[in-house]
């Protein structure tokens, strides 16, 4: 049994899906925090760091980009007549238009992010939900999509900060359920989604085919991924001792494991080595990463991002 299946293991009394109680999720204190980070975001970036990260075509805009040669047919108002004094040639302005910037939320509702108490499924909802409003008010293009082996689940694009309770209906609806497979089910997102844009995967990673394959795919079809690790300190340090099984709770392999104090330590050695490993393989591939630990208000995390930048800069 390799470390992902330990990782999502646990007491075979403890088995079944996670019951994630959603009622208060999204509760008025909740949105009062939601309106203080969509501050703190337009005092961020504002002016020309956020729109360093705006795509750009060639348009109707106000900013030059070229010329090109004069066909007939063009508008003759967008002839440049100082560069026909110069080259006796009638070659016509070209200017680049922005386009709102297009992000992704693609959130992990697998077996394992909903497993024991269902922190980490929470955790993820409030992240997306929050990162979600600083998009909108920023006044970009919001989807969002849940993903397991597939994509499960799909909000369309919105946009405008009243969407926001449409975001809050649509993650409290997603259960968390099935196995992780972020390459079949990243494909599939980026072959529905042919408009480029911020890719925001939230997830523990707990990939049996392996983490990378997912971010790849991402990158590979000229999205800019953007990694939340949710992580959990229970899955760290489990509280187990003795003679127990453990199992897989998203494929159901089971194993009985004699649990010491020594294995708990080695146990914890490999968790920390695999943190590490996704961190250094975002690191190399130039990928904006960030732990999301559960024992940080999500708040908290959002700050910390806007801080280090990567999110709308």
């Amino acid at each position: 049994m390799g470390l992902f299946d330990f990782l999502t293991g646990g007491p075979k009394s403890l088995r079944g899906r996670a019951k994630v109680v959603e009622e208060n999720l999204f509760d008025d204190e909740f949105q009062r925090r939601l309106d203080h980070l969509a501050l703190v975001s337009k005092r961020i970036f504002s002016g020309a760091m956020r729109a360093e990260r705006r795509t750009k075509k060639v348009g109707s805009g106000v900013e030059f980009a070229d010329h090109r040669d004069y066909a007939p047919g063009d508008d003759l108002r967008s002839l440049d007549w100082a560069a026909y004094s110069r080259f006796q040639r009638l070659l016509v302005r070209l200017y680049e238009e922005e386009e709102d910037l297009s992000i992704y939320f693609i959130i992990d509702t697998s077996s394992s992010m909903a497993f024991g108490d269902g922190e980490k499924l929470r955790q993820a909802k409030r992240l997306t939900a929050a990162l979600a409003y600083v998009g909108l008010a920023n006044l970009d293009r919001v989807t969002i999509v849940s993903a397991t082996d597939s994509i499960s689940g799909r909000m369309p694009e919105t946009r405008g900060k009243a969407r926001i309770f449409r975001i809050f209906r649509f993650l409290s609806s997603l259960p968390g359920d099935g196995h992780t497979d972020l390459e079949d089910s990243l494909k599939t997102f980026v072959a529905q989604h042919k408009r480029r844009g911020l890719a925001v995967l939230i997830s523990d990673l707990y990939d049996a085919k392996g983490f990378e394959k997912g971010i790849n795919v991402l990158r590979y079809n000229k999205f800019e991924p953007f990694v939340l690790h949710v992580t959990d300190s229970a899955d760290r340090s489990p509280e187990l001792r003795g003679d127990v099984r453990v199992y897989d709770c998203e494929t159901g392999d089971e194993r009985e494991v004699t649990v010491t104090g020594n294995v708990l330590e080695r146990y914890a050695k490999a968790y920390d080595a695999y943190v590490e490993e996704v961190r250094r393989f975002c690191s190399r591939k130039q990928v904006s990463y960030y732990e999301a630990s559960v024992d940080l208000p999500f708040d908290e995390l959002i700050l910390r991002v806007f801080r280090r930048g990567g999110f709308l800069r």
